[in-house]
């Protein structure tokens, strides 16, 4: 059994049949391989099947042909540990922000004094340590997105997800939240599939891009950052920066400035 990578990606296809037999192909041959501890960023158009890839790499949906696997077991096999993080935080309003972050070990029976430490812990390390018995709707956004993080990082995954998490924040929120990603990263270990509209997020953010493009979707290139980490934003306004979004906008084929 192969476990050199995090995930392998092999030939993968998804298609959707409606109730009158008609099909929609989504994803065709996609091939791809992420390392242990790499961060990749996926961009695309709208409609280019983004969404569809995490949610079969989740173990959310099957493949209709090829196979992914996770440290070389398939997913199917019911693998635990993934984590993923939604466009929008989803938290029970009922629950504080403690109680959301433990909500996954609950449901798998594991919720103990120790998870409980660690959930404090996730919430210190996002800045909101003072809001553990607060409720959902008593935070920004930003702070929602961040008790959200932390529930996926409770359970230790060795791989998070994350579906355009920080899409509906305004600029100075997301912003702020590159820079608290990137240090959650690096304190965790984990690796990350990050899909995002901003191409500039993207190279910001990644060790490697990877632009999905076309319908059905295929992979139409493979980057690899070669920028210093941890990142600050003087690098956004270097030569090499400008270099990398402009490649990955060629690849895109959009005609609007980098966003």
């Amino acid at each position: 059994m192969n476990n050199e990578y995090a995930i392998s990606v092999n030939n993968v296809e998804k298609t959707y049949r409606s109730r009158d037999g008609q099909s929609n192909t989504v994803l065709k041959g996609l091939d791809f391989h992420v390392k242990p501890g790499q961060f990749v960023s996926i961009v695309g158009q709208s409609g280019s099947g983004k969404t569809t890839l995490l949610k079969t790499i989740s173990g959310l949906q099957e493949p209709t042909e090829g196979e992914i696997l996770v440290k070389g077991r398939p997913i199917r096999d019911g693998i635990e540990d993934i984590a993923m993080v939604f466009q929008s935080p989803v938290l029970l309003p009922w629950r504080n922000n403690l109680d959301n972050v433990l909500l996954p070990l609950e449901f798998r029976g594991v919720r103990t004094d120790e998870s409980q430490r660690y959930a404090h812990e996730l919430l210190e390390m996002v800045g909101l340590g003072g809001k553990a018995k607060h409720y959902s709707y008593e935070l920004s956004g930003g702070m929602q997105q961040r008790v959200a993080i932390c529930r996926a990082l409770v359970s230790h995954p060795e791989l998070l997800l994350m579906d355009e998490p920080f899409g509906a924040l305004d600029a100075m929120t997301r912003d702020s939240m590159n820079f608290e990603i990137q240090r959650i990263w690096k304190a965790t270990g984990c690796s990350v599939l990050f899909v995002t509209h901003s191409i500039s997020e993207a190279v910001w953010l990644g060790d490697r891009v990877v632009v999905v493009g076309g319908r059905p979707g295929r992979i139409v290139a493979d980057i690899a950052i070669d920028l210093p980490r941890p990142r600050g934003k003087e690098h956004r306004f270097s030569a090499a920066f400008s270099d990398y979004a402009a490649e990955i906008e060629s690849h895109i084929g959009v005609v609007t400035g980098i966003s």
